[in-house]
């Protein structure tokens, strides 16, 4: 009774049979110390572009500028996002595609994160990105400054393009949310959990998408190297979970309390992580933590049965002991 055995299956047990499960729901926990982690999430921060958004853009609206024809700005666009990885420069060129447009080849191309592309076309300068960024290249016109915040108002992502000092015209393109975002979200808040939304868009644009998948909070503006600061922050106020699917989320999924990535994402963020979901689903966050909590849970229960039952036994024991005692001694005639 005295050997610490129980004790010793009492933790082990509980998180082997928690691993099993998250298996069966395709969720890997990589650690026990990641089960455990993940049991005690007070907040949740989710990137936007792939996990709580489905990750596959399209282009929506075509805004080209004064005297500038919509086949000259989608040239213009396509060529230079051809060699852009993101996936808002994808959807522009799946658009180009279906509308026949030309892309011709350019030179000196330049990715500036959180900001935009340049690059040079026929030896002109020219360059896309966000508003503050084409700003610092070319007048925006007040009409289609106006434009772009009504696009943005309703989720959408306005990108703007222009060359040789002057702005060629506005591209709208948004990301839907996944199917289960708004449940999945709503699933965290029910357990207590805060949701933060993290993202590159503007304030405006990332509070739509926001207000539709229902977070608590909406983190825009934040430049890829910035995602780990946002994360350090949150931690003054709980122990937090990041989930993210992107190169760009590696640094804050390991400084969060515990990391978690999307299957389908990239090779960095999935070996940066301490959990791994093994589909999309955003609504796998939920059971992972749910999971964690019952196994700590279970642990909690099996050390205090354990001790519980090793009182009770050696207490008998020792009445058992004092009882036998006392009648070898009657027996001797000792009182």
């Amino acid at each position: 009774i005295s050997c610490p055995c129980a004790l010793g299956l009492a933790t082990p047990v509980a998180i082997m049979v928690g691993n099993g499960l998250g298996a069966r729901n395709g969720i890997l926990f990589k650690t026990a110390a990641s089960l455990e982690a993940a049991g005690r999430t007070q907040i949740v921060a989710l990137d936007k572009t792939g996990t709580i958004t489905s990750g596959e853009p399209r282009v929506t609206d075509i805004l080209p500028a004064k005297g500038v024809s919509e086949s000259e700005l989608l040239t213009l666009a396509a060529s230079l996002e051809q060699k852009s990885e993101h996936p808002l420069a994808k959807a522009v060129l799946a658009y180009a595609e279906t509308e026949t447009i030309a892309c011709p080849d350019v030179t000196d191309f330049a990715a500036l994160p959180g900001n935009g592309l340049s690059a040079r076309l026929d030896g002109m300068e020219i360059y896309g990105g966000n508003a503050e960024f084409i700003a610092t290249k070319a007048s925006v016109p007040a009409e289609l400054q106006a434009e772009a915040a009504r696009l943005a108002a309703e989720g959408k992502t306005p990108l703007f393009f222009g060359g040789a000092g002057r702005l060629m015209g506005v591209i709208a393109v948004a990301d839907t949310l996944k199917e289960d975002s708004p449940r999945a979200i709503r699933e965290l808040q029910n357990m207590g959990i805060r949701v933060v939304m993290l993202t590159g868009d503007n304030q405006r644009t990332a509070d739509a998408i926001g207000r539709q998948a229902g977070v608590d909070e909406v983190i825009a503006g934040v430049l890829p190297d910035g995602k780990e600061a946002v994360i350090r922050r949150l931690q003054e106020s709980g122990k937090v979970a990041m989930v993210g699917d992107g190169i760009n989320d590696a640094p804050a999924l390991t400084a969060a309390t515990v990391g978690c990535a999307i299957g389908s994402g990239s090779d960095i963020a999935i070996e940066a992580a301490d959990i791994v979901l093994m589909d999309d689903k955003p609504s796998k966050i939920a059971v992972a933590i749910r999971i964690a909590r019952k196994t700590l849970t279970i642990v909690r229960q099996n050390i205090v049965f354990a001790l519980g039952v090793k009182l009770l036994v050696l207490a008998l024991g020792a009445l058992g002991m004092a009882n036998m005692l006392e009648a070898v001694f009657a027996d001797v005639g000792v009182s």
